[in-house]
């Protein structure tokens, strides 16, 4: 195969040595703070630039391929949303400058605000949560807020087995307790939910279209299965892609939606780096949210703190305003017509991925079109005597990163897939056709892959018992 990835003996940035710069006075330093010694090499740019450049080419990503992975809409991020992010008038602002000196950019908080509210079909907004799972918390605090409000103790939050693994893990974190339904052929059981559902309700999570690319047809028949038990709709944004432009959370009878800026809006997603899962809410909630909201009087930008029943921050001033910026790029610069053009594009790359695969993968729950996303079943596999994971790391060796594997956890040697609306028809097709043909391959070919990687396969037994996570932890060793 053609495709191969560089190979450098790159040593890490803190195990290279600097040729040392002139000294620097630090005579004025108290000597509690000085340090005799940092373990930051003292390097010049060309050897910066050059170190981070071998590291790009030792690794995968969405500017030299194609990044299927399941959930996640590791969509192809626009190149103008980074340009203007780097803006001077961007970069060079302080969050405690007083909001008269700041309009421009309480403006663009402002703005896109509403345009979140108006996309989900809510009333509010909060900017503040710095990721969809922090989203996640910050609304089952706010639905935590409203129980007590009207005096009631609710302390459980339900959840289908489709949920995302970050709904419970949040629920339990916010003090819930979880409590997880089953579904009927890949859908909620709405005789199973009127079942758990009750007094001790707060929330009940869903996302729709669900894990397994299903559009939840019972979805105003739930929505009134939890309201009438006293409890609050949660809509989890992680596939809002697959709807934008043509439904809303809102007019599904949600009253709590998060949204992954860095999945459906374009902004960065992974690695570690700053990501954003603003909240909005019903009228009804609107008293509960993270202050301070933009307000904007006809004439002035104005930071809002009155809000008495507040939860109060979840995140230091107004959220992550260069992620917020470049999601507020890619709104104006797509339109209502070109984000709904984007829904259309994610789910005909997605069914037309599926009509191929499903040839040679086992397709559950029956042929019923799929939204942005469809889970295959690679149980079959094991009669070659292979598994998903070998699938998986061998399409690494034809240039495609693997989709999502087992999960969720429903599907027997789970794939789940999600081609996003940024590849064309030819990288689908080249996707494929690479699946195809690594099922007719030798078996210890492939279950050796990948081999024109930078890495070779990892032991991810060891790997995940003994994690070494930071230079501290591997200096320690």
């Amino acid at each position: 195969m053609s495709y191969r990835q560089a190979r450098y003996d790159e040593p890490l940035v803190f195990e290279m040595d600097g040729e040392g710069s002139a000294p620097v006075d630090v005579s004025s330093v108290p000597k509690k703070l000085r340090r005799e010694r940092l373990q930051i090499p003292d390097l010049e740019e060309r050897e910066v630039v050059k170190h981070f450049t071998r590291l790009s080419q030792m690794n995968f990503g969405l500017d030299t391929g194609f990044y299927p992975l399941g959930s996640c809409t590791m969509k192809y991020n626009l190149k103008l949303m980074e340009e203007v992010a780097r803006f001077w008038c961007a970069t060079r602002i302080h969050p405690n400058q007083d909001a008269s000196t700041i309009q421009g950019s309480l403006q663009i908080l402002h703005e896109l605000q509403e345009f979140l509210v108006l996309i989900s079909g809510m009333d509010s907004c909060s900017l503040q949560p710095a990721a969809g799972a922090h989203g996640e918390f910050t609304g089952l605090l706010i639905a935590k807020a409203y129980h007590e409000s009207e005096g009631e103790n609710r302390n459980e939050v339900v959840l289908p087995d489709t949920a995302h693994g970050t709904n419970p893990a949040s629920a339990s974190m916010a003090g819930y307790d979880v409590v997880e339904i089953p579904s009927r052929e890949g859908c909620v059981d709405t005789e199973a939910l009127k079942a758990a559902v009750g007094k001790k309700t707060a929330v009940f999570m869903l996302t729709n279209p669900n894990t397994l690319g299903l559009f939840e047809p019972d979805i105003l028949e739930i929505a009134g299965i939890v309201h009438d038990a006293g409890a609050l709709l949660y809509y989890d944004g992680a596939n809002l892609n697959a709807i934008l432009g043509k439904t809303s959370p809102g007019r599904m009878g949600f009253d709590i939606a998060h949204l992954n800026l860095h999945k459906t809006f374009g902004t960065p997603h992974g690695g570690g780096g700053p990501g954003a899962g603003p909240v909005t809410v019903g009228k009804h909630l609107a008293e509960f949210l993270p202050v301070p909201i933009v307000r904007f009087d006809g004439s002035e930008y104005t930071l809002d703190y009155s809000l008495p029943n507040s939860i109060g921050k979840v995140k230091n001033f107004y959220g992550n305003f260069n992620v917020l910026l470049k999601a507020y790029v890619y709104i104006k610069h797509l339109g209502k017509e070109g984000l709904e053009r984007t829904a259309d594009r994610s789910v005909l790359n997605a069914n037309y991925l599926r009509s191929r695969l499903e040839k040679v993968l086992e397709l559950p729950f029956d042929g019923r079109p799929r939204k942005h996303e469809f889970v295959l079943s690679g149980k079959n596999l094991r009669a070659k005597g292979m598994r998903t994971l070998d699938l998986a790391k061998r399409l690494l060796d034809y240039g495609y990163h693997a989709p999502t594997i087992y999960f969720p956890l429903l599907v027997d040697e789970a794939l789940m897939i999600e081609p996003t609306e940024t590849e064309r028809k030819s990288t689908l097709d080249g996707f494929a056709d690479a699946v195809e043909r690594i099922l007719e391959e030798d078996l210890e070919t492939v279950k050796r892959a990948p081999h024109n990687t930078s890495v070779s396969r990892v032991d991810e037994v060891s790997a995940a018992r003994n994690p070494v996570l930071s230079w501290k932890t591997m200096t320690q060793k």
